[in-house]
């Protein structure tokens, strides 16, 4: 159990239905499954709380997959043998809810969560059934682990791509958890005092809880509003509230 009793006490007292919304957690680590990665650690304080509040999961390291670089939706139509990204973007397609995670790494996010962004960016031009881009009705955050400066840098940089893609970033839609800047304990190291560190349990609890009730508000109102941001409807020529009398 990762929860703190003022965790678990705000799952316990909810009055919010989230059973029908669907999550799905990217961690960015360099580590592949199953080495420990102490952004995992951090990570799961976020799915625990999303999953005590009936929202269905899942949590995957991209560098598990075979992932080939660009910026296409299928990289085996541009030369490469193998790409596991479309079976990536089915689920992050299905999810009303992305996490993002990464370790920092000469005070930028991973090579690994650059790539994921530039795959993401790949099918950002893919149309939703209302003529808007992909990621539309989708929100977004961030959660971050290190040893050295850089934290705010790297959500800043991937919360600005998210919602350059089309996603809703929430207030507090970011945590991260910095260690003894240098060789010093890593998150899940012992004695680290990363998993009962108050500002940063507080501030993923926070982003969490943001993340699950814009998801909410977004999925009652039936998504972002279609109008005015319609790719299909502007190559059709129509300019939305200007004046054009051949789409009246």
């Amino acid at each position: 159990m990762s929860l703190n009793q003022k965790q678990l006490d705000l799952c316990e007292s909810s009055k919010w239905d989230f059973s029908d919304l669907k999550a799905i957690v990217l961690n960015c680590t360099l580590k592949k499954s199953p080495e420990m990665s102490h952004t995992e650690g951090l990570i799961k304080i976020a799915t625990e709380i999303l999953e005590k509040n009936g929202i269905a999961v899942e949590s995957l390291r991209p560098v598990d997959y075979n992932l080939a670089f660009g910026v296409y939706h299928d990289m085996t139509e541009h030369g490469w043998d193998k790409d596991d990204w479309p079976m990536i973007y089915d689920k992050v397609k299905a999810a009303d809810i992305l996490i993002i995670g990464s370790s920092i790494w000469l005070g930028e996010k991973t090579s690994i969560c650059t790539q994921v962004i530039e795959r993401l960016y790949a099918t950002s031009h893919i149309l939703n059934d209302h003529g808007q881009y992909a990621y539309y009705g989708k929100v977004g955050g961030c959660l971050i682990t290190g040893n050295e400066d850089g934290a705010k840098h790297c959500s800043m940089n991937i919360l600005y791509s998210l919602q350059h893609l089309g996603y809703v970033i929430p207030p507090q839609a970011d945590a991260g958890w910095l260690g003894e800047a240098g060789p010093g304990p890593s998150y899940l190291d012992p004695g680290s005092g990363g998993p009962e560190n108050d500002f940063t349990n507080r501030n993923t609890t926070f982003m969490t809880w943001n993340l699950m009730h814009m998801a909410r508000m977004i999925k009652d109102a039936g998504g972002i509003p279609a109008h005015g941001n319609q790719r299909s409807a502007w190559d059709a020529g129509c300019r939305f509230d200007a004046p054009n009398p051949e789409h009246r």
